[in-house]
């Protein structure tokens, strides 16, 4: 299987679960050097970093990108796809275009986590999956004529109320027949919302597209309790072939951390 490791350049997002900081060079090269396959990027928005200067870098240093995170546009401008207002989603589904315009630029695609927002207040539940719905129609032809396909992530009930484990996300995304849009399991938010992971994985099956390799405390794998040898099996089960990304803290030590990452992937036969 292939192997990524997390980029953020986002000032606002300095704090979260990412291994490298750096500028674009040093960190592809940090990557390239830690023997990964691709990197994960997280910017700030579509416009930040031309698609040409990232294929350069790949090019240089004989790596692809995986995905590319759209969280910058809940943290930094603060919109979501379920907000109450109209204008803000509006604003939200324009952001998650635009990126998908990018990602289909450099063959990569985008990764939804917190923009897809939650229910409360003024959006009822059943409103807030209408308009997770209707915001998806439209995704799932960009994504097509775009080449890539788009990424859902279900998070922990700290983050979101919507779909917080794979296997009712999956039913959500197969019943409104979303073809190009499949799921991102995190084994940070499933080890905090999941019975079992491996058989959550096995239950979500082929809509996997994408996973975060992280342990139940969100370091390195080997770090906490999560079961790898038990996941790594399910994803065989499943015949997984895409990428395992490290999405990461890492206790001040990006490039040990990183290292820590690939060989825990290394070492369950992934």
């Amino acid at each position: 299987m292939k192997t990524a490791v997390t980029l953020c350049r986002v000032p606002e997002m300095a704090a979260g679960p990412f291994v490298f900081h750096d500028e674009l060079d040093v960190v592809f090269a940090k990557a390239a050097a830690c023997g990964y396959d691709a990197v994960e990027l997280f910017f700030g928005g579509p416009d930040e970093v031309p698609a040409e200067t990232i294929r350069s870098l790949c090019e240089k240093f004989g790596l692809s990108v995986a995905a590319i995170g759209s969280g910058a546009g809940m943290v930094k401008h603060g919109l979501s796809l379920t907000d109450c207002s109209q204008d803000k989603r509006r604003e939200a589904q324009d952001f998650i275009l635009r990126m998908i315009d990018f990602g289909g630029q450099l063959g990569a695609p985008v990764i939804l986590g917190s923009m897809q927002g939650k229910w409360g207040g003024e959006v009822s539940r059943e409103r807030a999956l209408e308009l997770l719905s209707g915001a998806f129609t439209t995704i799932d032809k960009a994504a097509a004529d775009a080449g890539v396909p788009f990424i859902y992530e279900p998070l922990n009930r700290y983050e979101t109320n919507l779909f917080n484990r794979l296997l009712p996300a999956a039913e959500f995304l197969c019943g409104h027949g979303f073809a190009h849009i499949v799921l991102l399991a995190d084994l940070f938010h499933m080890n905090i919302e999941e019975a079992d992971i491996a058989q959550a994985i096995r239950d979500a099956g082929s809509k996997i597209g994408h996973v975060h390799w992280a342990d139940s405390n969100r370091l390195a794998m080997g770090s906490g309790h999560t079961d790898s040898a038990a996941i790594a099996a399910a994803l065989r089960d499943i015949s997984y072939q895409g990428y395992i990304s490290a999405e990461i803290f890492t206790n001040g030590d990006p490039e040990a951390a990183a290292r820590q990452t690939l060989a825990s992937i290394r070492k369950v036969g992934l």
